[in-house]
């Protein structure tokens, strides 16, 4: 590389060859003052005005809103995310097995209660259909159809047995809500924001592409006016699609053609927001207009009692008296809860980062957990069922102008107001209007399907990820395929960990850079020094795997050239004992007469026909021996080898242990081992672990590579160059 071929500003730089301890001798310090523990507990749960603040973000945000300049675009997002929010929440609680207001519940309390603790301004708190169908698939799990009589018999008993099962099930979803919410404020206290990155985007998205697919065959019963038994639990997807085909034959044709109409109108409108967006001041609330009109048709033509077309039914008005969840269930809805907890944070953050970044402001991972806790916690007292960040109702609220939180209020006022006065409104409502447009709205969840072709290209372990959390999760059931995930996600990590990148560096010439020679021509390694690198911690899990590619890449293995040079030192005193016998034998054979010399060749107890076979084996051995000599040779060429430890930021004992293994064998064969680039977290688990010692000094450290190839070359150049011993310079 001719770098005055290139127009680049140069630079100059004369100093010292950096060992750390070098460094660490001429540089002082700071001191840091260390807290205890008891010290450091008291201060986290000290009270202070800036903890309250950040606590409860709104008492920061509010006394400082800008009235004039955000109040108009909050109203207008808050009122077109809250019309969108009412037919969402009305279809929501059917795949949550709740009756439709506790939807509407769903989408009141917590809204509010986020809009004082959470710390995004763009999200919409409420409903969303991932964690809809997990609350469902829990409350069908404890409270299954069979527990109680047939609800499709007209009869007083089958009326009762229903209204016991929605009661059993509206317990159920309210304490998830109650323990989900109290696993996600524990964990923000503890500030384990930190767990979402255990979620990796491929594993979310492969995730709830599973879960749209279980709630999109969820609705087929309703599209087409069959009645079915809800299904929970591992294959629960494909054993509810094959119950839909089985009774596809008691299908209602007035139903489907109901719903038909919807998804075409919802698919129709929705296109035409996407084309127009940039010209409308606002989407057409399309999800609102075809439940206005689907049951404006439904009570004018009577739809339920004519043609059997199932109706939302009784929605009672007003607000429910708070109650206490039922916690003798919570055993039961442990785990369930842990998943829908991490799934609901893991939607909320990650849509609140991307709304943070593309406007400018910040949002607090930790404080996310805390608001949504209290959302969940709070809000089961209502008798909602768990909550989390809708990214369809996210997108419109921020697309319709909303600037604050003000925005989430203003549309669980418009909620607020069909539970107390315009509830009554929508019992008409068909089923099967709800069904088309929960499925509508999955269209985009669906299409990450494309991701599969995507990852192909750019990762595999990636669409590995994708593939374990799709799969997983379809046949397990979402608790058990996230949990399947999750564990397969960390196996992903320690594999690469395992699996790292092994080079060796050589030098762009004249400069300090060191690139791996196998990839450009230009680099070209330095003459008698070996520069190893790896990309990953040195620990027990690929230590083996380290050792072995540093043998393979510097084509030298110590141990082998040693016992090398045992078999060619044994063999050469071999050869130089038998040469002697055979001079010692010729010269009696001169000087004795014929009669005396077999006599004197016995006694010396070397047979004439050893004699000839050491003789005539000479050429074999000689052979053999230039071979052992020339791989011995290939270690006397290098004097140094260098460990890169820059892409390095651990080293446990069994790490510490190899190294010193390392060190020995090479220097037993005449080769100096350094280390270059030791991060101070890697010479702090060095010094932890009683790394250096007599034969293992801190001078083996140094600054940078080519610190460490100045000192290489600068000791070769003493006499003739051989490293015999190590030097201690």
């Amino acid at each position: 590389m001719d770098v005055s071929e290139v127009s680049l500003p140069m630079y100059n730089i004369s100093r010292p060859v950096y060992t750390l301890e070098s460094i660490q001798t001429n540089l002082h310090r700071r001191e840091k003052l260390k807290s205890s523990r008891s010290a450091k507990l008291l201060q986290y749960f000290r009270c202070s005005t800036k903890k309250a603040l950040s606590f409860i973000p709104i008492l920061e945000w509010l006394p400082k809103y800008p009235v004039k300049e955000y109040i108009l675009g909050d109203i207008i997002s808050g009122l077109s995310t809250g019309m969108m929010q009412l037919p969402q929440s009305l279809a929501y609680a059917l795949l949550a097995a709740v009756p439709p207001v506790f939807g509407l519940y769903s989408s009141f309390f917590p809204v509010l209660l986020y809009m004082i603790f959470g710390t995004s301004r763009h999200v919409s708190i409420g409903t969303f259909a991932v964690i809809s169908l997990m609350v469902g698939g829990v409350a069908v799990k404890l409270a299954p159809d069979k527990m109680f009589h047939d609800s499709s018999v007209n009869t007083t008993n089958s009326s009762v047995s229903h209204e016991a099962r929605d009661a059993m099930r509206i317990q159920v979803a309210a304490a998830t809500a109650f323990l989900s919410g109290i696993i996600q404020f524990c964990l923000g206290l503890l500030h384990f924001g930190f767990v979402v990155v255990y979620l990796a985007e491929p594993l979310i998205r492969g995730f709830t592409t599973a879960a749209a697919v279980h709630v999109f065959v969820s609705q087929l019963k309703y599209l087409l006016g069959i009645k079915t038994k809800r299904f929970g639990g591992p294959l629960s997807a494909i054993y509810t699609f094959i119950a839909v085909c089985f009774n596809i034959k008691d299908t209602n044709v007035t139903t489907v053609i109901v719903g038909a109409i919807c998804i075409v109108i919802l698919l129709v409108v929705k296109k035409l927001n996407d084309r127009f967006k940039a010209k409308l001041p606002a989407p057409i609330p399309v999800e609102l207009i075809v439940v206005i009109i689907s049951t404006g048709v439904s009570a004018g033509m009577n739809l339920n009692e004519n043609y059997k077309v199932d109706v939302v039914g009784y929605i009672p008005t007003g607000l429910r008296a708070p109650v206490l969840p039922d916690f003798s269930l919570l055993n039961e809805i442990f785990a369930d809860s842990i998943a829908i907890a991490i799934v609901g944070f893991s939607m909320t953050i990650s849509m609140a980062k991307i709304f943070s970044l593309r406007h400018g402001y910040s949002v607090n991972a930790n404080q996310e957990l805390i608001a949504l806790g209290i959302c969940n916690s709070i809000g089961s007292f209502f008798q909602t069922f768990p909550v989390t960040t809708s990214m369809s109702r996210s997108l419109v609220q921020e697309s319709t102008g909303g600037k604050t939180e003000i925005a989430g209020g203003i549309s669980a006022l418009v909620v607020l107001l069909v539970i107390v006065a315009l509830g009554f409104l929508f019992e008409p409502l068909p089923q099967t209007a709800l069904a088309a447009i929960v499925m509508v709205n999955l269209k985009g969840i669906l299409k990450q399907f494309q991701d599969i072709p995507f990852l192909w290209r750019i990762s595999k372990c990636e669409l590995a990820l994708w593939l374990v959390a799709f799969v997983a999760s379809f046949l397990l059931g979402l608790d058990y395929g996230l949990m399947v995930s999750v564990v397969f996600a960390m196996i992903t990590v320690v594999y690469r960990t395992q699996s790292p990148k092994y080079r060796i560096l050589g030098q762009i010439p004249n400069t300090d850079i060191y690139l791996d020679v196998e990839a450009y021509e230009e680099v070209q390694e330095i003459p008698g020094i070996k520069i190893f690198q790896s990309n990953a911690p040195l620990y027990f899990a690929n230590t083996d795997m380290y050792v072995s590619a540093l043998h393979k890449k510097t084509e030298i293995d110590p141990v082998a050239i040693s016992l090398a040079k045992k078999k060619l030192e044994r063999k050469m005193k071999e050869a130089q004992l038998a040469e002697g016998r055979k001079k010692k034998t010729n010269l009696k054979l001169i000087k004795s007469a014929k009669g005396a010399a077999k006599h004197e060749v016995v006694s010396e107890d070397v047979p004439n026909e050893e004699i000839q076979n050491g003789v005539s084996s000479v050429p074999e051995t000689m052979e053999h021996d230039e071979e052992l000599a020339v791989f011995i040779k290939s270690a006397t060429d290098t004097h140094s080898l260098i460990l890169d430890f820059n892409p390095v930021n651990f080293v446990d004992s069994v790490g510490a242990k190899v190294l010193k293994a390392i060190i020995k064998t090479y220097g037993e064969i005449g080769i100096n081992v350094f280390m270059a680039g030791c991060s101070e977290s890697v010479v702090e688990d060095l010094n932890r672990l009683d790394f250096f010692e007599k034969s293992v000094t801190r001078d083996l450290l140094f600054h940078s590579v080519h610190d460490a190839v100045l000192h290489c070359q600068n000791l070769a150049s003493f006499g003739d160059g051989s490293f015999t011993e190590r030097s201690d310079s």
